[in-house]
């Protein structure tokens, strides 16, 4: 037997703080005696493809054809096979399924769902989407935080927790019973093949097949009325029918969908207003505290899980005292000249390179966040900022601080205290600016090979117009203007200008006697002149101004992918 745990909640009563819509001190006892949930001629349809590739053609699939019923408080049990539109329906009933493609009403106590319904509701899926590295209750702590008004106070909400605990049997007590349909609660769930003890608890039955209504009604009385139905079915003329369409015909002409027809015109005579369900949705919290429970979330996760970020810096660590070992003690002379580039290079990219890792910072909880997203934890632009200060700020700024205090002083660069933070402040940059990018190709996605994938080839890209493997002055000019997109050639601008700028490589040439030299270049003004880098402090800010562009670019671009992201299935 297989059982779907997907159910969606209506409770029992609304608040109305805070300017948002909901139940008012005039109805609320109304509300506290349960709410009743009907639905109303309800189709979806949706498109589907079919043939190969090209040559297929949009086809659209009746899922739910002319669905009414009524949910009242109680366990409320959706049946039927598999395809039957069981999960369909019940996502419609939770404004969970896109928009497009679905017709009719889903009404609660004879209105239409309220902007704030889905801080008001609660929807438990298939599968987990919660934040494993918190306990049940730190879990539920994050929902109460967000989706309970700021004006209940701290007691209250654990109070409700602690209630929620033990009404789930989840404080090590494996006999208590879940007694929530008794409390006012309307639940709607579906499930494949009860057993009968379980059928037993049932309040409401709605069966579907193919998408047909087979029965609404009382649970107990489901029995005696298939029984009726298979009698009739036998002792009608044999038709060329199939046996769900006849059941469904059987069932438009029964006592069980007469009453529930008057009822649900009764409740449609009720004048309407707007469905705000799709459309709007009010957050029972503001911007900022949802952008504290976000970030306070997201840190515990990450000191929850810190293998990854424990990993990420004994590499930072060995990469940076492999590198000071290679590169140990540059001079000041020709081959010095070469060995500051090169390994003024590897630092850039190798800071782009790292900052792959943060394409899993929307990808892993792409779940997570869809799912509290649409049932009204927050906003788009908390989870946004939230994730951001939390994970991408803290992760990003140790390598480039790391790098720095290690290499610095290992490869005797140039002993100037400002060039030294200078440093430090670019390798931070351009790891901001490649995890950006890598948030702008991975938000929405849902396979991190892919978006990782697709960020390496651009970095590969990027290297070749950063200034080392290529002089930047000599491309043919119909490319050179791919260089403005390479986030190591700011990078590595800069840290060529904040290190070679004043240094001299022929130590025994005397200028003011006019000596001649023999090598081609002998100042780091000369080097910097030959790669094209201007030598003025316009030509060091520049990349910096340019990197944080980027940065604002790339992160507007992951926010409008989040933003407009398909929530709905």
């Amino acid at each position: 037997m297989s059982c779907r745990s997907e159910q969606v909640f209506i409770t029992m009563s609304e608040r109305n703080v805070n300017g948002l819509p909901g139940a008012t001190h005039n109805n609320l006892k109304t509300c506290s005696e349960g709410s009743v949930l009907s639905f109303h001629n309800i189709c979806y349809r949706v498109k589907v493809k079919s043939g190969f590739l090209f040559c297929g053609k949009t086809v659209e699939k009746e899922i739910l054809a002319g669905i009414n019923g009524i949910m009242r408080p109680g366990l409320n049990a959706i049946l039927g096979p598999t395809g039957g539109g069981k999960s369909s329906l019940l996502d419609i009933l939770a404004a969970r399924k896109d928009p497009r493609g679905l017709s009719g009403d889903v009404l609660i106590n004879g209105g239409p769902r309220p902007a704030n319904f889905k801080c008001i509701s609660g929807y438990v899926v298939q599968v987990d989407v919660v934040m494993g590295t918190l306990t049940v209750r730190e879990n539920l702590q994050f929902s109460a935080a967000l989706r309970l008004p700021t004006t209940m106070d701290s007691r209250e909400k654990n109070e409700r927790i602690d209630k929620i605990i033990k009404e789930l049997g989840l404080d090590k007590v494996a006999d208590s019973k879940v007694t929530m349909s008794r409390q006012g609660r309307t639940i709607i769930f579906s499930i494949h093949q009860p057993r009968y003890s379980i059928f037993k608890l049932f309040d409401s039955l709605t069966l579907l097949a193919s998408g047909r209504l087979m029965f609404h009604g009382p649970a107990q009385e489901a029995l005696g009325y298939f029984e009726t139905a298979a009698k009739d079915l036998a002792e009608a003329p044999k038709r060329d029918t199939s046996v769900v369409k006849r059941l469904a015909e059987f069932y438009i002409s029964s006592s069980f969908f007469r009453d529930s027809q008057a009822e649900l015109d009764q409740l449609l005579e009720v004048p309407q207003k707007k469905n705000t369900a799709f459309n709007e949705v009010t957050y029972a919290t503001s911007f900022f505290h949802q952008l504290r429970w976000v970030s306070k979330r997201s840190f515990k996760n990450l000191l929850g899980n810190p293998q990854v970020s424990v990993a990420q810096i004994i590499i930072t660590i060995f990469l940076a005292l492999v590198v000071g070992t290679i590169f140990y003690g540059l001079t000041n002379d020709p081959a010095g000249i070469q060995n500051r580039a090169g390994v003024l290079f590897f630092l850039t990219t190798n800071q782009c390179f790292s900052s792959v890792s943060a394409v899993e910072l929307f990808v892993v909880e792409k779940k997570l966040f869809i799912h509290e997203y649409i049932s009204g934890y927050y906003r788009v632009s908390s989870y946004f900022f939230g994730k951001l200060l939390s994970d991408l700020l803290p992760m990003r700024m140790l390598p480039g601080i790391i790098f720095t205090c290690i290499t610095y002083f290992m490869l005797g660069l140039k002993p100037v205290v400002t060039s030294f933070f200078i440093m430090m402040f670019t390798l931070m940059m351009v790891a901001y600016t490649a995890s950006s990018m890598s948030l702008a190709i991975a938000a929405g996605q849902s396979v991190v090979s892919i978006a990782t994938l697709l960020l390496t080839i651009s970095f590969v890209f990027m290297m070749i117009f950063s200034g080392l493997l290529v002089n930047l002055r000599t491309v043919v000019p119909w490319l050179s203007w791919l260089k403005y997109f390479s986030i190591p050639r700011y990078g590595y601008a800069a840290l060529q200008h904040n290190e070679f700028l004043g240094l001299n490589f022929c130590p025994g040439l005397n200028f003011t006697t006019n000596d001649t030299c023999s090598y081609a270049i002998c100042t780091g003004e000369e080097f910097l002149a030959n790669q094209g880098i201007d030598t003025s402090p316009w030509g060091l800010w520049q990349n910096h101004v340019a990197l944080a562009c980027m940065i604002v670019i790339f992160l507007t671009i992951a926010y409008l992918k989040l933003r407009f992201l398909k929530k709905y299935s």
